[in-house]
């Protein structure tokens, strides 16, 4: 493996170097503390606490009704750890529709109050004055186009995005948002020759999801990288089953509760 770029601590020149060098992207979300420890400690580069935290671990169908008010305590936990990692913070849905003002609020908030290294927003063209107004502002900015959680009931569920004609309007939504100011794009549920286009044309990192290996990086919700989840989709790839390993854990500490084989003479307190 070749030397890292950026072995303390990335930041967004670090994620163009390791274009320009090939170096792939490494991209997980995280949503607490103990997950960012540990895969900072795997040498991920970037952590993104994503509105996916909605239908991930707060029980919604959808990223949709996720708030900055849910938002705000899992960037705070995920960003507290320091690292290396690069922290970026996802603006949910409702908090930048309505146009650079209200994206710079909310965007402030992210890096002030959560203390994220950078925020995310879905869309191209139609939030490029967005990303504009949060660069000159000084808060980095991560793109999102393919398919858009946050567009789900206009684009008639998770469906691949940007084939066909379809695939000029995406790359132009991608130098858009290059020529905003944006310092990366997601990539997500793209058919791979079309994300490999519009890696070959900008000069900012492609982080793909469900959209090939010619991207500049990739990014899973690490549950599903983990084997948490109950089903993984289709762009997933399970590392571990860790659904299988803490179930049986916790079958097991019931056993142990009931049986009162635990606690043991070892972990009770002497008078």
């Amino acid at each position: 493996m070749s030397e890292l770029i950026a072995p303390k601590r990335v930041r967004v020149h670090h994620l163009r170097e390791m274009k320009a060098a090939g170096q792939p992207i490494t991209m997980l979300t995280a949503y607490d503390a103990v997950t960012a420890d540990i895969f900072a400690e795997a040498g991920v580069d970037v952590l993104l606490v994503g509105d996916s935290v909605g239908d991930n671990l707060h029980g919604h169908a959808t990223t949709l009704p996720v708030t900055v008010e849910d938002l705000l305590p899992h960037v705070r936990a995920v960003a507290s750890r320091g690292g290396r990692p690069f922290v970026v913070a996802d603006l949910p849905f409702g908090s930048y529709e309505e146009g650079p003002a209200q994206a710079l609020r909310t965007g402030v908030r992210m890096l002030k109050e959560g203390l994220a290294h950078g925020v995310k927003l879905e869309g191209g063209r139609r939030v490029a004055a967005s990303v504009k107004a949060l660069v000159e502002a000084g808060i980095p900015v991560m793109g999102h186009l393919g398919f858009t959680p946050q567009s789900v009931n206009a684009m008639g569920g998770p469906r691949v995005q940007g084939r066909g004609a379809a695939a000029d309007a995406l790359l132009a939504d991608a130098l858009a948002l290059q020529e905003a100011g944006a310092f990366a794009v997601v990539l997500e549920v793209v058919p791979g020759p079309v994300a490999e286009r519009v890696t070959a044309a900008l000069d900012i990192p492609t982080i793909g999801i469900g959209a090939g290996a010619g991207c500049d990086g990739q990014v899973l919700v690490w549950l599903d990288m983990a084997g948490l989840s109950a089903r993984s989709p289709k762009l997933a790839k399970a590392y571990a089953d860790l659904r299988t390993a803490l179930r049986e854990a916790a079958q097991e500490y019931a056993a142990e509760v009931r049986s009162r084989a635990f606690p043991g003479p070892e972990h009770t307190f002497p008078e």
